[in-house]
């Protein structure tokens, strides 16, 4: 069984956590964290826009990107050692929702963590990356909340009557 374990800051333990519960041991299970072009892009173009011609060798972006390529390869260390099993750390770029949709090709799961308002029940529990993934998916999904669950009192009521 191939498992794809999408790692999120502040959501990533209870994701590991729901491997050690729902995959066989025998897993081959890969930890993925994606870093998205956002911080470092505005950083290069306001950089290049306003500050920087040139100057390229004090870009800000340039070193945002190497901050976040460090403390992408701590998040999967971290993961790794909370797994306590033999893995894969996998760190892709791109657009966030599509590098996990794509990483997840020929898995047999896809583990994933809420990301929206984690207060109540319901369809804002899920951010838009997360949304993407679970619609996009080429696998099935076990999506976990990254602490426990809102009472079944925060669900929206239901709908009223038709006419």
């Amino acid at each position: 069984m191939r498992v794809i374990v999408w790692l999120v800051e502040g959501t990533w333990p209870a994701c590991v956590d729901a491997v050690g519960t729902h995959a066989p041991n025998a897993s081959d299970v890969v930890l993925l964290h994606v870093s998205g072009p956002d911080v470092p892009g505005v950083a290069h173009g306001a950089f290049a826009g306003l500050l920087g011609r040139g100057r390229p060798n004090r870009d800000p972006g340039t070193r945002l990107e190497g901050l976040g390529g460090r403390s992408a390869a701590e998040l999967l260390q971290a993961a790794a050692e909370r797994l306590g099993r033999p893995c894969t750390r996998l760190e892709r770029a791109g657009r966030v929702e599509r590098e996990v949709v794509a990483a997840a090709e020929g898995a047999d799961l896809l583990v994933l963590a809420r990301d929206g308002d984690r207060a109540r029940l319901g369809p804002h529990s899920l951010g838009p990356a997360v949304r993407f993934a679970v619609d996009h998916a080429p696998c099935p999904v076990l999506l976990v909340w990254p602490e426990a669950a809102p009472a079944l009192t925060t669900m929206p009521p239901a709908p009223g009557p038709h006419h």
